[in-house]
């Protein structure tokens, strides 16, 4: 054998005889286009198309966009939504007549409870200022009365950890929210005041005890309803004569599995906070109030032998007095401590996440995972400044697409809702969307796609050039003649029928005209469409400081 040295290759070199090996690699648009039939045809050769098309939206300043990878998390999810298992089908079986005993303590509490607040609030026009004490003291009737329904749903007694800190030290509670027991166990452990929904004061026996908190009412979707709801924290806070101020900022219910971005309003007053983390340790039943009906939630728990909570309460976390700590840094801090004890993972969820995950599962088309139409909404809002209402409409004319079990939409249905034929022009807003080049859209694409157009500085003074040019004389509505004359230019060969589609889109009170309001409302629904009028604005002066911009047309 011969001797090799460290130095000496492992494979001796072939003989130059030896043939060799080539390949050939093709190029993907050169693929035998005789593979592509039966219906997907168009879907195969958009792909191929994707890597040479040109950007539609160039000539507003675009140079495309891009897609934060999505998580796998869902922090919404029940695990235990559906009853399995012998041992669970007992246990429901035995425990039903001490369900409906538990239903008997749960309505005759309540009924109590309510009639002791009535009493309390009877008389009480002063609602800005403290509630009195002997109101205060009959108030502890309807506090005993939330102890025995505690007791009813199953909670015979409650692991606490550590102690809440003096109000003085720290006036401000958060919390972390799994379920509405904890509301419960708040109001009578500590009585405080809290920050509601408007909508809860609405709610039958709850509205009104709830009121005797003195609640402070927050619309989550009025900046000055926002705005005024930290003005009474911050008064109630620094008032010593006030209940302490609880606070759940992740703004809605999760599972407990994970912690959601937190809203600022109980970090903008600055004071002093005592994070409390409760816990729901479970094998058989998680009792989150995730995406499950109130009633299917509450006859589970009605019919377990015992339901366990933990609640503990951690250090007191107070704003730096060094330097000036914004409100965001000191929500991290707290919402760190909270995940650290907790020992979960922190996501960019929000609450408008849970309204796109309902209005999916909402929808006829049952996918097979709603969360995949979650985005993440607070770094959505940060990253493209849309409100979580905007991100549901969107997900409405997405959901129009009818999109498949997994959340796909192709090509020809994305075509359609647009009104748009399938031409090279079509393709290249589909490449322009389609950012995987996969072939098809996900609903995170089209929103961050639809957004990014939106939120171009030209996008406005595009649309406004765009109906100048579609008017003609002194009118100032826009004809369905002069309509397709301005949009043609951009889909040459669109014929009458196709072109009136694209025009009753616009129109939407159908009576044959466009006026200036409906022009600019359906082009802020739908942005996309914006390209259509792009050879129209071509050598237009659109830019804010008077620049040119021209835009390559084909």
């Amino acid at each position: 054998m011969a001797d090799h040295g460290i130095t000496s290759p492992l494979l001796s070199p072939p003989p130059s005889d030896h043939p060799h090996l080539i390949l050939t690699v093709q190029d993907e648009t050169e693929t035998d286009t005789d593979s592509h039939h039966n219906g997907t045809h168009t879907h195969q050769s958009t792909s191929a198309h994707h890597h040479h098309s040109r950007n539609p939206f160039a000539f507003l300043g675009s140079d495309g966009f891009t897609v934060p990878v999505s998580t796998t998390a869902d922090p919404f999810r029940n695990h235990t939504l559906e009853i399995t298992g012998v041992y669970e089908s007992l246990k429901i079986g035995i425990c039903l007549p001490v369900a409906l005993a538990r239903l008997v303590l749960f309505g005759v509490s309540l009924v109590i409870g309510f009639l002791a607040t009535k009493l309390a609030l009877q008389g009480w026009r002063d609602k800005k200022n403290p509630m009195p004490r002997w109101r205060c003291r009959i108030m502890w009737i309807t506090r005993v009365c939330t102890r025995c329904i505690l007791f009813a749903f199953g909670y015979h007694w409650i692991r606490r950890k550590g102690k809440p800190a003096p109000r003085d030290i720290a006036p401000i509670v958060v919390s972390n929210h799994v379920s509405f027991i904890e509301p419960i166990f708040y109001f009578y452990e500590l009585f405080p005041t809290i920050v509601a929904s408007e909508s809860h004061d609405s709610i039958p026996f709850v509205g009104t005890i709830i009121r005797a908190m003195q609640v402070i009412y927050v619309n989550r979707f009025s900046a000055s309803s926002r705005k005024q709801a930290v003005s009474e924290i911050k008064r109630k806070a620094s008032c010593g004569r006030f209940p302490r101020v609880l606070l759940f900022p992740e703004g809605t219910t999760t599972n407990g599995r994970y912690l959601i971005s937190f809203e600022l309003g109980a970090f903008i007053p600055g004071f002093a906070i005592q994070p409390v983390v409760v816990r729901y340790p479970h094998v058989h039943f998680d009792q989150s109030w995730g995406h499950i009906s109130l009633a299917r939630l509450m006859f589970r728990m009605f019919t377990q032998f015992h339901n366990f909570m933990e609640v503990e309460y951690l250090p007191v976390v107070s704003p730096l007095e060094n330097k000036k700590e914004s409100a965001i840094c000191f929500s991290e801090r707290t919402s760190h401590a909270i995940a650290t004890a907790l020992n979960v993972v922190q996501t960019s969820h929000s609450y408008g996440d849970l309204m796109l995950l309902t209005k999916a599962s909402q929808s006829k088309l049952k996918p097979e995972r709603p969360s995949v139409y979650m985005v993440e909404m607070a770094s959505v809002k940060s990253l493209l400044h849309i409100s979580s209402m905007e991100a549901v409409d969107f997900l409405d004319k997405f959901l129009s697409m009818n999109p498949d079990p997994r959340g796909h939409v192709h090509y020809h249905d994305f075509l359609r809702v647009l009104r748009l034929k399938t031409c090279s022009f079509s393709e290249q807003i589909c490449a322009f969307m389609d950012v995987e080049k996969s072939g098809v859209i996900t609903f995170k694409q089209f929103l961050f796609g639809s957004a990014h157009i939106v939120k171009q500085p030209l996008f406005r003074r595009a649309c406004e050039f765009a109906f100048s040019e579609c008017v003609s004389g002194e009118s100032d509505h826009v004809s369905e003649q002069k309509f397709g004359e301005s949009i043609r230019p951009a889909i040459p060969d669109l014929n009458e029928d196709e072109v009136r589609e694209l025009f009753n889109l616009f129109d939407s009170d159908n009576d044959g005209r466009i006026s200036k309001e409906d022009f600019l409302t359906c082009l802020r629904k739908n942005p996309l469409l914006i390209a259509l009028f792009s050879p129209c604005l071509h050598n237009k002066d659109i830019s804010e400081d008077g620049n040119r911009l021209v835009e390559e047309i084909v």
